[in-house]
Order: structure tokens, then sequence, then C-alpha cells
């Protein structure tokens, strides 16, 4: 179980986390019965700073993310669990409160630039919409507002292009609309859900550039949902990493890269082709990650772990400390981080 934490100060919240998840879980609902998708989950997002969600497809990351920015679709619910934006507990407040939260307090930027943005209205009146709700802005100084984002955000010839439509953009450019929406008015926590998808290497550095100087000028605290290592890598401060909507390893990136204590992010990072050679295998976790409504009652990750004991099918493993500031769930941490980076994962019947 994640360790659970006591509401912060206003005060501590403001100097060290922006945002603190705690025991978050989100079921779905489904016509053979509801389905946990998010189990336990919690996390601390710093000011100034990224925390990255790290797993494969499916693994909860979306998920988690819209449950904080209270977008979850209507067949899917908050079960339980805490989130502290500055002290502020989101998951009580009511619409309205909600509401205002969003954009001030946090901005989120979709995957899918296409679909998030509004194809029958202009870039002026969907970068102008925050300034006239939240600021009250004249239809003016909403538009002189926009080009200033557009400006901010690298897109040449705002003045011209502000009356253009999403489509007459190409896809980098229309990224960094969504990104300048999120954040107009400058909120404390930024959730980049996939930022670069389906964008070319060039734009995608560009973009990830653009959101590493945003972050460092407003002093957000950014949530950034990838399974990009590289990008975790360059980016990232801090590490989540999520596997069938648990936590199985957390950390700054700098010591869980360096020592993995999981075998879910050992087996990720050993997938990274490093050194290969034409013609030489590339490695790659066997299997899947199990159906959600098919959680195993032990170890989540035990049907693909190479280090699969009868403790792991019979008791699931808690979130546990396991170096400064880095916590695991698994049995056989210590062994994990022992290991080589090129070492077989598999474990002697003696370990077992």
């Amino acid at each position: 179980m994640t360790e659970m934490l006591e509401p912060v100060a206003k005060e501590q919240a403001k100097d060290e986390a922006v945002l603190q998840v705690q025991g978050l879980d989100v079921d779905i609902r489904t016509p053979k019965g509801t389905v946990r998708v998010v189990s336990n989950v919690g996390f601390s997002a710093r000011r100034g700073k990224t925390l990255a969600l790290l797993g494969e497809s499916g693994c909860g990351k979306s998920m988690t993310a819209k449950a904080i920015a209270g977008l979850l679709d209507p067949v899917a619910s908050v079960a339980g669990g805490k989130a502290y934006l500055d002290a502020q507990d989101l998951f009580s407040m009511n619409g309205k409160r909600r509401r205002a939260v969003a954009g001030e307090g946090l901005g989120i930027v979709f995957q899918d630039a296409l679909a998030a943005l509004n194809p029958v209205y202009t870039i002026r009146t969907q970068l102008g919409e925050a300034f006239r709700i939240h600021r009250g802005a004249s239809k003016k100084q909403a538009k002189a507002e926009a080009i200033e984002l557009m400006r901010r955000v690298g897109i040449p010839e705002p003045e011209t292009r502000v009356n253009s439509y999403p489509h007459q953009f190409s896809g980098g450019m229309r990224q960094r609309i969504l990104i300048a929406m999120a954040v107009a008015l400058s909120p404390k926590l930024l959730i980049a859900d996939e930022p670069t998808t389906a964008l070319d290497v060039t734009v995608q550095a560009q973009i990830m550039q653009l959101l590493r100087k945003l972050r460092s000028e407003e002093q957000m605290a950014v949530v950034l949902i990838t399974h990009d290592l590289a990008v975790v890598a360059e980016e990232a401060d801090d590490v989540c990493v999520m596997y069938a909507g648990n936590v199985v390893e957390q950390g700054s990136v700098q010591r869980v890269f360096a020592q993995p204590t999981h075998p879910y992010t050992k087996g990720l990072l050993s997938s990274v082709p490093t050194d290969a050679h034409r013609g030489q295998g590339l490695t790659s976790i066997p299997g899947s990650p199990p159906e959600l409504s098919k959680i195993p009652s032990g170890c989540v990750y035990q049907d693909r772990c190479p280090l699969a004991a009868a403790i792991c099918r019979e008791q699931r493993p808690e979130l546990r400390e396991t170096g400064p500031g880095q916590r695991s769930a698994c049995h056989f941490s210590q062994q994990v981080a022992e290991m080589k980076p090129n070492d077989d994962p598999a474990l002697g019947e003696d370990a077992r």
C-alpha cells in the first residue's frame, strides 16, 4: 500500500509540493461490473520541477491525470484518495470551485492537439477565452493576450495568424497553441499528457524545450505523462513508475535510472538499445500487462517477472524505502538493486 501522507500546511505546500496525491483509486463501470483501473496511487510534484509518470500504455497514467484534472469520463469515478493542489483538496471541491481552479491553478496539455482544439473557432477565440472568463477581459484585450501568448510559444507572425483556424497550422504549431492555452493564466501545475505524440523528432525536441522554458519562467510544477525513457531522463527530476494501475517504483530520475529496485523498472531500462549492433537481438519484457479486470491478488507484475516466487503470488508488496527518496513495491528489491546492468535478472532457487 502507498504510504499515506498527512495534508501539508499551505506554506509547506507552497515551498515544496504543489501537488500531493494520496491513495488515489479510480473505478470504471463496465457491463460486466466495476473495474479498478488506478489503485492506491500516491506521489508529489514540486514547484519548478518535473515529475514523470512512466509506464507502458494502459498502466493508468492518463487515467490518473484525468482524475486530478477532473476530466474523467462519465463511466469513471474517483473511488478514494485525496489530491491536494497547494493544500486545497481537489476532490472535495464542487463544480463551480473546480472550474475556477482550472486555468489559474491547473493547466493540461493533451496528446492530440487537433482533437483538443475546436475546429470551428479561430485561435483568437480559443486563446482569448481564458482571459474573458477568468479575468473579464474585453474582446480587444483578449486578442492582445492571445497574440502575446502565440509570440511567447514561438508561433511566427501571430498578429495575422491569430485569426486562423486549427487546421491551418502544422502539428507542431497546434501543439504550441495547446501549450499556450494551458499556460495562459500561469497555472501552478501543468499536466502534459504525451505532448509530443505523432510529432517528428526535431519538433518533439522543440516542444520539450518550450515546456522546459515555460516551467522555469513560471516556476510551475509539471506532471509529464510518457512512455519515452529518453524524454524522462532528459526532462524529469522525479519519476513515478506505474504498472497495471499501481505505483511500483518512485524516486529521483537520477537514482531510479542509475539503480532501479523493481524488476519492471529494470526491464524497461534494459529494453533501451545502448550498444546494439546489426543482427543483434533486442531485449524486451516478455508478455503484456494484465487485463485490469483480472489483476492478480499478489504482486501485479508476477506474470511477467523472472523473480516471481510463492510470496509474490500470495502477498502484494508494499511501497517501501529502498534508498534516499526512493521506494519500490517488490519483495526482492534489494536483489534487484545489487544486479549489474547486464546481469540476467533471474534469481537462484536459494533466493526464492
